[in-house]
């Protein structure tokens, strides 16, 4: 009876034994039982309960814990340009969607949207000879630096073409393209005025090629990539081209705009594997929803984007390994308007992107003439630390104070005043 008895004893022990080696697998206990730690946050994601929120900082892609170790985010500062001519600024001369800068010959070169008519835009009475929009009845010019804010402009690129080639009524928002040893400027090509038949801002894109940044610049004479099948996202818009050397091929992102009101714009890809097509659209389309200009650069084995002004995931900076799966890497602000940043890498296709540090964007409207679109724009130069070879502190501060005049220029509008029961006067 003893022995039966000592037996049982030895099972139950051993099951017991079983059952807690069973829990302590199952249920490892918290790294961090008194909740999440004082001091340094974790640098490796923690074996403790974590909200949401504290979630993301080690599962999404977040390139750092905070924004002083994010390589992914920065702030952006701003500095005119010396050396360009806006002869009476008033409204007639107007430059503006710089392309990315190039380095070559010794110096930085940059192409842009270059308008001198008669009048300024007018969008109610636009025709041949008065522009409808600050783009229209446009040509590309480009300009040279040796430090990046002196800048000499060296005159026409590619003008408008003859009719009816596309580009014979303005050509716009080029960006550069370097490969196999030639230079191709991409650009939307328009065939008719900007914003006429209730198209919107209708155009495809045209490129042109030539042997040296000083041109002369042969264009193509035809659509390049052309507008989507009627009913698709891009059926109306492809602006913005931006080309850059992606896994042996040529990744070209644009900005199309879906209609509806308000209006949904957002970002997609075209790969080639020739300068001047056919080009592909990814069957993802769009990669990107948000944002009104295209601006990426290689960074380490992908691509990032600065993503900024419409849609849900506006003044972002985002990140897509593969180039086309993009994720929020950097939530930022002031981010500049149609930046051309200078991307030394951005065709040499390395695999080891290294990011950004300055290039050029515009501000628009700067003369605003009654409820008319009467307006120009004017080149200026951004800097940032979105390198994986600079550390700059001072670009990752994100605790920034405008003066409070900047802030009342953004107050209620005549009709806001009247609803809260403010007089205006």
């Amino acid at each position: 009876m003893k022995n039966h008895l000592f037996i049982a004893v030895l099972i139950l022990l051993a099951l017991s034994c079983e059952t807690t080696k069973k829990e302590s697998t199952s249920q490892p206990k918290d790294e961090y039982p008194e909740g999440f730690p004082y001091g340094n946050v974790p640098r490796e994601k923690p074996n403790t309960p974590m909200s949401a929120a504290f979630n993301r900082i080690y599962d999404g892609s977040y390139a750092g814990l905070e924004c002083q170790s994010n390589e992914l985010f920065s702030t952006f500062k701003y500095t005119p340009l010396k050396g360009l001519d806006y002869g009476k600024k008033d409204g007639r001369i107007s430059r503006r969607d710089a392309s990315k800068v190039i380095k070559t010959n010794g110096k930085y070169y940059v192409w842009y949207t270059h308008r001198n008519t008669p009048t300024p835009p007018n969008a109610e009475a636009g025709n041949d000879t008065i522009p409808s929009r600050d783009w229209d009845l446009a040509e590309i010019w480009y300009a040279t630096s040796k430090d990046g804010i002196t800048w000499e402009e060296q005159g026409v690129a590619v003008p408008r073409l003859e009719k009816p080639y596309p580009g014979w009524r303005s050509v716009s928002t080029p960006d550069i393209l370097v490969y196999k040893g030639k230079y191709y400027l991409y650009y939307q090509a328009y065939t008719e005025m900007p914003g006429s038949q209730g198209k919107g801002d209708d155009c495809p894109v045209a490129a042109s090629v030539s042997d040296s940044p000083d041109g002369p610049w042969a264009p193509s004479n035809k659509v390049v990539v052309d507008n989507g099948p009627e009913g698709s996202w891009d059926q109306f818009i492809i602006h913005d081209p931006y080309p850059l050397v992606y896994k042996d091929k040529i990744y070209l992102y644009y900005k199309g705009e879906m209609g509806g009101n308000p209006r949904v714009r957002a970002q997609g890809l075209a790969i080639g594997e020739d300068p001047f097509g056919p080009f592909k659209k990814h069957p993802l389309n769009p990669v990107i929803n948000s944002g009104h200009e295209t601006a990426l650069f290689p960074f380490k084995e992908g691509l990032a984007a600065l993503v900024s002004r419409h849609g849900l995931e506006h003044n972002t900076i985002q990140y897509a390994p593969d180039g086309v799966n993009f994720e929020i890497a950097a939530i930022t602000s002031l981010l500049p308007i149609a930046p051309g940043a200078h991307v030394p890498d951005a065709f040499t296709d390395s695999g080891n992107g290294r990011g950004i540090t300055w290039g050029l964007c515009h501000f628009r409207d700067v003369l605003k003439v009654g409820g008319n679109s009467q307006s120009y724009s004017i080149l200026a130069r951004f800097d940032c630390d979105l390198s994986l070879d600079l550390d700059d502190p001072e670009m990752k501060e994100s605790d920034i104070f405008n003066d409070p005049e900047i802030n009342f220029k953004f107050g209620l509008s005549e009709k806001q005043l009247e609803r809260v029961g403010i007089s205006s006067h």
